[in-house]
């Protein structure tokens, strides 16, 4: 989408700080981190949010999931613990409409609810 910023982002027309990128997914640092560790993570292909999620998104959504693993144990909080987080829709405090995770660690995350 050409008014997409992450798209923007893994086209390489936005500059970010990558933290990986393979024919799936794209993880790079947040802009306003709200943790010590604050990645997102993200598919490639545009899906504006998992309302938009098809059966044919099962091995990128997959990914996602290991990937953040990944990038949890390179950045040393994968023992220790962190927090996933999948905004939907503008109620669930989505601000980007390209579906998104984000990784969050490095300092204890407080209680939801």
């Amino acid at each position: 989408m050409s008014d997409c910023i992450f798209c923007k982002i893994i086209a390489g027309e936005i500059p970010s700080k990558q933290v990986y990128k393979d024919d799936l997914v794209t993880a790079f640092y947040d802009i306003n981190p709200l943790a010590p560790v604050h990645v997102l993570i993200v598919p490639n292909e545009h899906i504006p949010s998992v309302n938009e999620v098809e059966e044919r998104h099962e091995a990128v959504l997959g990914r996602m999931f290991t990937v953040a693993k990944k990038i949890a144990a390179e950045h040393g909080i994968a023992e220790g613990g962190y927090r996933l987080v999948v905004n939907t829709g503008a109620d669930g405090g989505q601000e980007v409409f390209h579906l998104h995770m984000h990784l969050l660690g490095g300092r204890k995350m407080g209680k939801l609810g």
